[in-house]
């Protein structure tokens, strides 16, 4: 995603400083013109910092760390912008630490995908300062579709959250009533095209069409992932006392797939479990099918 996203702002003619814990995957960058730093406190000097990892821990690691962002002698930088899908209490707890140092921080977590973002179909939703959004929007709308501001403070991160638990119900549905068809003698193929030609067709059915059809499970999102997010879903539907039974059992078939060894396959291999589920083995079809993407 990183990659994905500083190519977009490098190509876009953006004065580009970047840094990756792993080195080497930040290189190619530098043929589009973008610096490569040696630590994360070079970038301090930077005016506007973007970050994505994984987790909570990692971007307090990467910001307030021993090695992080604010490291060096350098000061830092005035504006961070975090895409990362965090709880809300882990946000609020960012943005407090990051205040104390006079830095505005724009949470903006993104929906999709490295290769969404070649597409150039990258979406955000933000929330912070009013004027801290609108300084930063240009570079959002650089980076994809544009920006959803929905208010201050930690809006958006409850926003992300809901839509990953979206996600997870999704593919979960879309798997059982894929098996069935198939159960009933309908291609994978042939069905799943009707459903992308149909109301219920999305971006999202129609970009995991390829993978379902050919059994292309090559990860875009991890199974512990989009554990992690169900899990912070079902902590805010604790905290704020909504029922979430849909989400609670998506959870468990996304622990279930994990259980069964698939946790190195993309989530979309919920497929696989639910035919396993049905006493069916699936087979790839060899037919192409565009992903809608390009």
């Amino acid at each position: 995603m990183g990659l994905a996203m500083a190519t977009r702002l490098a190509k876009a003619g953006c004065d580009l400083t970047v840094y990756n814990r792993t080195r080497a995957k930040a290189k190619p960058l530098a043929q589009h013109g973008a610096h490569i730093a040696e630590q994360l406190s070079d970038l301090a000097a930077c005016d506007i910092v973007f970050a994505i990892v994984s987790t909570s821990d990692d971007l307090e690691a990467v910001l307030l760390g021993p090695e992080g962002l604010f490291a060096g002698a350098a000061g830092g930088p005035r504006i961070v912008v975090d895409c990362t899908t965090i709880s809300v209490d882990a946000s609020a707890r960012l943005r407090d630490a990051l205040a104390e140092r006079n830095v505005e921080f724009l949470a903006a977590p993104v929906s999709g995908n490295a290769k969404v973002v070649k597409a150039g179909k990258l979406s955000f939703v933000a929330s912070g300062a009013r004027r801290t959004f609108d300084e930063v929007e240009p570079y959002l709308a650089c980076l994809g579709q544009g920006a959803t501001y929905v208010g201050e403070g930690e809006l958006s991160r409850i926003v992300k959250i809901c839509h990953n638990v979206f996600l997870g119900v999704v593919i979960q549905s879309l798997s059982e009533i894929t098996v069935l068809a198939q159960k009933a003698g309908v291609p994978r193929h042939a069905f799943l095209d009707f459903m992308n030609r149909s109301v219920l067709g999305s971006v999202f059915t129609r970009y995991k069409t390829p993978g379902m059809v050919n059994l292309d499970f090559s990860v875009t999102f991890t199974p512990h992932l989009l554990r992690k997010d169900l899990d912070l879903g079902l902590d805010a539907g604790r905290e704020l006392e909504v029922p979430m039974p849909l989400a609670s059992l998506a959870r468990d078939m996304v622990q279930a797939l994990i259980g069964n060894g698939h946790a190195d396959k993309d989530f979309a291999a919920l497929l696989l479990l639910e035919a396993q589920a049905a006493g069916i083995t699936l087979e790839s079809e060899n037919v192409p099918v565009s992903d809608g993407l390009s």
